[in-house]
């Protein structure tokens, strides 16, 4: 009897034994994440060069369409104009970032489109080697040109040839002291990037990072090429400014906006979405402002009926939208307003708004320029960028011809910056080299 059972005993310790030994061979796979938009984008030269054009006019119509009023309360913009629909005078003193000459024309623009030149001229320099390297040694180049004049014999004979050198080189002066401390050490670098105007996460990069959205072949590539780019940039303005270059490339390929916009959700090389806590900034932001004009939609204001909150509502003067669209606008106004930050050039507010005004006009080029000019704040940087992406969806045959006429000629004959020349000159840098035969 103990024999048997010591032999019950044996067996079953062998069975449990030898389920402990069995290891689990299943492995279920984790998800591979397809490339959004992966494929290359061929335009032949035509093409190319209407995408191009459009992107660079587009900019530069939201850039002179908020001239007038950059900084402004939108209260302050409808007791002086009503609603803009249009261009009006660049009545303001000259400055650096601004217009660098007092009280232009309409249609005269600012740093946003100087920006645009400039980089038209650091692609021919050094692409295919667009580094940050080579991105810096550009802008110090830069400097060292302009600053070399200041004691030239024109400005000793004459002290009001000074002003015009001076904006430039105070325009530039922050860049080249980050870019001068890049090329330094990395030490050097995180002090004067830190201090890069006032420690402001500032709007920097979305200056100039689109630029890449027109060049590069898929909306990753831009991103990523914005990125390297982005070195006066802080935090989530990274980010932002690679979500910028993006979705820009993104319109080169597709009218469609909800594409467009949702770049912002597919487009993370750098796995923001991964960090503790806060998430991806730039995404949640862009989430919440699309509800934001999602809510919008909801409010009905009848055209006939005088109720209460029809009185109230004050429409401004040349608006030319229906009560329903008034309120709707001035909704998602309020809305934003709560979000305002301390300083308008922040690169989260800048962000907030564009993406309000893109999915508020859902790809109409003028509705949606004159709902970020007519907010107010930093409102030309905000249209530039807009109008540099839905410029580069529609191209430049299918923009507003007057705005169109009138931005080309002031900006060619007044400010030296021929838009049209430098669509050129970016579509032959960018175009393959064409064997020829005899």
């Amino acid at each position: 009897m103990k024999y048997t059972l010591f032999i019950i005993v044996l067996v079953l310790s062998a069975i449990l034994l030898s389920c402990k030994d069995q290891k689990v061979q299943i492995d279920i796979p984790e998800p591979k994440k397809s490339v959004y938009a992966q494929d290359s984008l061929v335009l032949n030269k035509e093409e190319l060069y209407d995408k191009i054009l459009g992107a660079l006019v587009g900019s530069a119509i939201g850039d002179a369409m908020g001239a007038s009023t950059e900084m402004w309360h939108r209260s302050d913009i409808q007791n002086k104009y009503g609603y803009i629909t249009g261009l009006t005078p660049a009545e303001r003193i000259q400055s650096p970032e601004g217009t660098w000459e007092h009280n232009l024309n309409a249609g005269a623009t600012t740093d946003d489109t100087r920006w645009k030149y400039f980089m038209v001229s650091y692609f021919e320099t050094y692409s295919p080697g667009l580094n940050a390297k080579n991105f810096t040694k550009f802008i110090i180049d830069y400097y060292k040109s302009i600053a070399s004049k200041l004691g030239d014999k024109e400005i000793l004979a004459s002290p009001d040839a000074l002003d015009t050198r001076l904006e430039k080189v105070d325009w530039i002066k922050e860049w080249a002291r980050v870019a001068l401390a890049y090329q330094e050490s990395t030490e050097a670098y995180l002090e004067a990037q830190n201090r890069f105007y006032g420690g402001e996460m500032s709007c920097a990069g979305m200056l100039y990072t689109p630029m890449f959205g027109l060049l590069e072949p898929n909306p990753e590539i831009a991103y990523l090429t914005a990125y390297k780019h982005s070195l006066f940039d802080i935090g989530y303005a990274k980010d932002i400014s690679g979500l910028v270059a993006s979705m820009t490339q993104m319109a080169m390929r597709t009218a469609n906006m909800d594409s467009i916009l949702n770049t912002a959700v597919f487009i993370d090389p750098m796995r923001y979405q991964d960090s503790r806590l806060v998430g991806r900034l730039s995404y949640n932001t862009a989430d919440a402002t699309r509800k934001y004009v999602y809510l919008s939609r909801e409010i009905k204001v009848s055209d006939s009926v005088l109720s209460k909150d029809t009185i109230e509502m004050i429409i401004p003067d040349h608006y030319n939208g229906t009560k329903t669209d008034w309120a709707q606008q001035d909704f998602v106004y309020k809305l934003l307003e709560e979000d305002e930050k301390a300083i308008a050039f922040h690169a989260g507010e800048i962000w907030q708004i564009l993406i309000a005004g893109l999915a508020f006009g859902d790809g109409d080029f003028e509705k949606s320029i004159q709902f970020i000019v007519n907010y107010g704040r930093d409102n030309d940087t905000v249209a530039a960028v807009a109008g540099m992406i839905l410029g580069a969806k529609d191209g430049f045959n299918k923009l507003p011809p007057e705005l169109c006429t009138e931005v080309l000629q002031v900006n060619k004959e007044q400010l030296g910056i021929d838009l049209e020349e430098l669509a050129s000159r970016m579509v032959e840098s960018m175009m393959p080299e064409t064997e020829t035969s005899d």
